[in-house]
């Protein structure tokens, strides 16, 4: 006589739903997502994470130039952390000043802007460095003014748009200061000249217009426009005329002319493979990439990190993209919603890009990659990007609400942050 075990059977999940461990799991993230700060959270961990992984890139990608022009491998490295530490004090002041004094702020930081595009076109007072003269020299530092601009045309210029609130047929009246003055900071970074910087002042333009709720067929019409420009530009500079040669015809480009960067990166990317050489051993850094520390800083990830490395770097962007659409889209204030939005598309956006002609999707424009690439007025800006996105989560609604109620913790006291304030529809 058989007996059967009185053990109770494994139930099987119903076919088309998952299984009991993974619907547990997707209700505890369903659950997270759903906290008050968690948009706060989230801006934190990927700017911390982003920058940290690139202090380590850059030092790892610039240890062997700089040894060999400087005699010592953390030149690159000491000016980048240096970078990191004034960021960081950026990131603070981003978070810490009330909205509403950004905003009232924000024609005053565009017109210094202006200021400095202009005189750093000065012959002695801007420096020349690979044939553009866009930066400044300072203790031995170097200010970039068209990063700073970048932010500062965001803030002011979605402070135009939502004080005019055009309807369909009044979009001339918030057109008019913002279009002449989009224009005339196209030309002065053009004159520099800085094709990259202008696509990305382009993006933010373009941005701005989309999340205050332009007509499609304006947007579409200076889309139109502004791509006819970059075609323009991009044909007009031979240097730049034959990298998009080299990328519409790789074939029969010039390995060694100007589809080297390009070729240099895709074997790079090769090499990793699933796991990478390990941090520190990869190749292309001895002088067969140029600007590895920079424009080609994901090239290196990927061979020293591996494909997993890389993707682990794409999908830290793409968390950048959920969380500063869904501030804007948790945001009460029409103006905090503009600024969320229009600043995460333009760092997603320029990671993209930078991503997108590292892997041969599209021609090398010397884009870098925000908070990883060398670059310390990049990386600077950014971060003091991340203040801002990190201080519009705190005035969420239901994140003002629960700080005000509940108080706002050691580390907000610490670093003196005053409570948000109640934020209304206007």
């Amino acid at each position: 006589m058989t007996t059967r075990s009185s053990a109770p059977r494994r139930e099987r999940p119903a076919r088309g739903q998952a299984p009991p461990h993974v619907r547990a799991l997707g209700g505890a993230l369903h659950q997270w997502l759903g906290r008050p700060l968690t948009s706060l959270h989230l801006v934190l961990a990927v700017f911390g994470l982003l920058t940290a992984l690139g202090l380590v890139m850059v030092l790892s990608a610039s240890s062997v130039n700089a040894y060999a022009s400087g005699g010592s491998s953390y030149g690159v490295f000491v000016r980048q952390a240096a970078f990191a530490v004034l960021g960081a004090g950026l990131f603070w002041l981003g978070l810490r000043v009330p909205p509403r004094r950004w905003r009232a702020a924000s024609p005053w930081l565009l017109g210094v802007c202006l200021l400095l595009l202009a005189l750093v076109l000065v012959p002695g007072l801007g420096a020349e460095v690979n044939g553009s003269r866009s930066w400044f020299r300072v203790a031995g530092l170097s200010l970039q003014p068209s990063e700073i601009t970048k932010i500062a045309l965001a803030l002011w210029g979605a402070h135009v748009l939502v004080r005019h609130r055009p309807a369909p047929r009044r979009w001339r009246q918030a057109l008019l200061p913002m279009v002449p003055v989009a224009v005339l900071v196209f030309v002065l970074v053009m004159l520099q000249p800085d094709l990259g910087t202008t696509i990305s002042l382009g993006v933010i333009v373009v941005a701005l217009l989309w999340f205050a709720g332009a007509p499609l067929g304006l947007l579409a019409l200076i889309g139109t426009g502004g791509v006819v420009g970059m075609v323009v530009l991009g044909v007009i500079a031979s240097y730049r005329q034959s990298r998009i040669a080299a990328f519409l015809d790789p074939a029969n480009a010039d390995p060694l002319g100007p589809a080297y960067q390009a070729r240099q990166a895709l074997y790079s990317l090769a090499d990793g493979g699933l796991f990478g050489q390990g941090l520190g051993q990869g190749r292309a850094k001895w002088s067969y990439l140029p600007n590895a520390d920079n424009d080609f800083i994901f090239a290196i990830i990927g061979e020293e990190l591996g494909f997993l490395g890389a993707v682990a770097v794409i999908a830290l962007f793409v968390t950048l993209a959920y969380t500063g659409l869904r501030i804007a889209a948790r945001s009460v204030d029409p103006w905090i919603r503009v600024v969320s939005a229009t600043l995460t598309v333009w760092l997603v956006v320029q990671a993209a890009i930078n991503i997108g002609y590292v892997v041969g999707l599209l021609p090398v424009t010397g884009i870098p990659l925000p908070l990883v690439s060398s670059g310390g007025t990049s990386l600077a800006l950014a971060l003091f990007a991340g203040g801002l996105l990190a201080n519009f989560a705190r005035h969420e609604t239901d994140a003002a609400a629960a700080l005000r109620t509940h108080g706002q913790g050691r580390l907000a006291r610490a670093l003196r942050l005053p409570p948000p304030d109640p934020v209304r529809a206007r």
